[in-house]
């Protein structure tokens, strides 16, 4: 057997409703919308949590915490991946063509976890403590990106 010969089994697909079409059909007058109000309507669309007027759920929802509208979203690597890269130099670009990291987002930040043996000359947007202290003991540079 092959993907080719797999067939959907009987009574999987159904014929389209067909609307609108006389009364003999029993789908024609009203076309299955019902009589009046606004989904009978053409062109009609609510709004995605529209409850008919009452108040929404996600409005009666008590809202907690404070959300940052001017967050930054980091792309993360740690000091041990960066290590199993056998290179000198790391910049956001050289992560993105090795797979280490799929998006920079507003940049890239090195974490400490791991150790170097190496030294190593990274570019990134922003490092912890833990990790520019261990690039800097190992004999290699940390270099802020704009």
């Amino acid at each position: 057997m092959n993907l080719s010969q797999i067939e959907k089994p009987q009574g999987a697909t159904h014929p389209k409703k067909r609307v609108g079409r006389g009364m003999g059909s029993g789908h024609g007058k009203t076309s299955t919308r019902g009589h009046k109000g606004q989904r009978s309507r053409s062109g009609h669309r609510l709004i995605r949590g529209f409850e008919g007027g009452q108040m929404p759920l996600h409005r009666r929802m008590p809202k907690r915490g404070f959300h940052n509208l001017f967050r930054k979203k980091f792309a993360t690597v740690n000091l041990d991946q960066l290590a199993s890269l056998g290179v000198d130099s790391v910049s956001p670009q050289s992560l993105l063509e090795r797979k280490l990291i799929r998006h920079v987002y507003d940049g890239v930040k090195i974490l400490g976890r791991g150790e170097l043996a190496a030294p190593l000359h990274v570019l990134a947007h922003a490092f912890t403590a833990s990790a520019k202290a261990k690039i800097e003991a190992a004999g290699g540079k940390a270099e802020l990106l704009a």
